[in-house]
């Protein structure tokens, strides 16, 4: 395809009528310029130019030839521009995939400031618990709670969320509040699925213990409800029970103790990224640093 390179070359000849000048304009060597179009000409197997000490002149074939290329290189220029736009002014729709969870509690009170800086984007948000196929299917990125498997996608770290203990009063005056993590086996501790111990760090200090309880789920919004519903101990971050906690339903125990924090990613298929989607990953990286 190198003869498109040559196409605009030639095109710059025949604006400034001038092998120096255009040369000069595409700041090569004028013998370069020279060669390049004696290629073009070859390769096409008909003169274009007619060449003298002073000046040129095109040929019948070189105006059929520059009316024709003046138009491909000029929508390739603005198609070059336009892409330029799109990194530099974001505008369109952002399509993402993210955990309900996730949604509601952090992105949603997020939501309106982003929109208002940014009017020419519309949003549209799959929530989801599933993993989306970025490459076949039309989402710009998707948040997710674990580092993606596939070597092929590009993940970057927006937030760290950091899990506590917390129950209800209720639940606490009829078992009794724990005093040390050991102590948590003996006690209804609501988990995700598959998990079936949790880690404590105390500054230096680290204890694993076993949990269970008869409640699993893979929804943060009902271990967080049972918690309230006095059915046992959970470990959430403080962000998502900030109301119960303001309202009483909820208290936090093992106060100098805490869970490893969990890193939550937003995935890309390419690090080469237009601008809405760019802006909306920077914004909830600085918005969701202190979480």
């Amino acid at each position: 395809m190198e003869y498109l390179n040559d196409m605009a070359l030639f095109v710059e000849v025949v604006k400034a009528r001038s092998f120096r000048r255009a040369a000069e304009t595409l700041g090569m060597p004028n013998s370069t310029l020279s060669r390049r179009i004696s290629f073009l000409e070859k390769s096409i197997g008909l003169r274009l130019l007619h060449r003298t000490t002073r000046r040129i002149e095109l040929t019948e074939a070189g105006q059929l030839y520059y009316e024709r290329s003046k138009r491909i290189v000029e929508e390739a220029r603005i198609a070059h521009e336009q892409l330029g736009e799109m990194v530099a002014r974001p505008s369109g729709v952002l399509r993402v995939s993210l955990p309900v969870d996730f949604a509601t509690t952090y992105l949603a009170p997020l939501l309106p400031e982003f929109a208002a800086l940014y009017p020419g984007m519309d949003f549209d948000f799959d929530l989801t618990p599933r993993n989306v196929d970025l490459v076949a299917e039309p989402f710009d990125l998707a948040i997710r709670m674990a580092a993606p498997q596939a070597s092929n996608l590009i993940a970057r770290v927006i937030a760290r969320l950091t899990p506590r203990l917390y129950a209800a009063p209720g639940y606490l005056e009829q078992n009794g509040e724990p005093h040390h993590p050991s102590e948590l086996k003996q006690h209804q501790c609501l988990t995700m699925q598959n998990i079936g111990s949790w880690v404590l760090h105390r500054e230096a200090e680290s204890v694993e213990t076993t949990v269970g309880s008869r409640f699993r789920g893979n929804s943060v919004a009902m271990i967080r409800r049972l918690a309230v519903l006095e059915m046992g101990i959970s470990a959430l971050p403080e962000r998502v029970v900030m109301e119960e906690l303001a309202s009483g339903q909820l208290r936090r125990i093992l106060p100098e103790w805490q869970l490893a924090a969990t890193s939550v990613y937003a995935v890309t298929e390419t690090r080469l990224l237009p601008a809405k989607t760019q802006r909306f990953i920077e914004f909830l990286r600085e918005r969701l640093r202190e979480v």
